[in-house]
């Protein structure tokens, strides 16, 4: 028996690889995966071309109260392939950062209050729980792998990506799409979300690309060599 995914390059999955894998997979412990709890779904955008929106299921683990950390898939499958990852920072973690970073984090209040941010298949009461957390949240997050073109591997730059932050700028049928396959309605849920409190010292000015767009781009430059004996030479390379 073989597998593979209709969307990604390559030869299918072997009955002898996946005999493999689930041996190594009886034997070794996988503790960063682990301690993944969370799923949460949302949409992103390229950070210069908002009209490259793309549906983001987010897989969080906490490394404190103030850290999460996420593994970003295509959709809540077992095939589903990683095109991303995200962190995830509390308002007063993200007020430390230099202003020179703050503009590669996007805020989450308006995603939480709009109701296009949600966990799949948690009750609301439970849901919303965390959301009042979340909404006064700060997230850094990057895509890999830039499916929304098709590209069947990961191909070019990581790309900063960003959240949506007003009323009309998510494309109408990816919202309505997402809201079919998972029994949601975002607009219903906005108006039980309305208690909810944003950042305390409201969404700062320089986060969201500090309201310009963003792009990862590449340089040539000089690499610094390394300190063993036979290290003279500087040879150039690409970041």
């Amino acid at each position: 028996m073989s597998t593979q995914h209709p969307n990604v390059a390559g030869e299918p999955t072997q009955t002898g690889t996946a005999l493999l894998e689930t041996a190594t997979a009886a034997i070794q412990g996988f503790g960063p995966i682990n301690q993944i709890h969370q799923h949460l779904c949302a949409f992103h955008f390229y950070g210069d071309d908002m009209t490259r929106q793309v549906e983001a299921h987010h897989f969080c683990a906490h490394l404190n109260e103030e850290v999460r950390q996420c593994l970003i898939y295509d959709s809540p499958t077992s095939d589903a392939r990683l095109i991303g990852i995200e962190y995830v920072v509390s308002e007063n973690l993200f007020m430390t950062l230099p202003d020179s970073e703050k503009p590669l984090w996007h805020s989450h209040e308006y995603e939480v209050k709009s109701g296009m941010l949600f966990m799949p298949g948690i009750p609301g009461p439970i849901e919303r729980k965390d959301m009042e957390k979340l909404v006064k949240t700060y997230g850094k997050t990057y895509h890999f792998w830039q499916v929304d073109r098709g590209d069947a591997i990961p191909l070019g730059l990581p790309q900063l990506m960003m959240a949506f932050t007003r009323d009309g700028q998510l494309y109408d049928h990816l919202a309505k799409d997402v809201e079919k396959r998972f029994g949601v309605s975002f607009e219903e849920e906005r108006a039980k979300r309305a208690y909810l409190k944003g950042p305390d010292h409201g969404v700062h000015p320089r986060a969201n690309g500090g309201g310009k767009g963003q792009k990862t781009v590449l340089r040539e430059t000089d690499c610094k060599p390394g300190t063993h004996a036979h290290a003279t030479s500087v040879p150039r390379v690409f970041v």
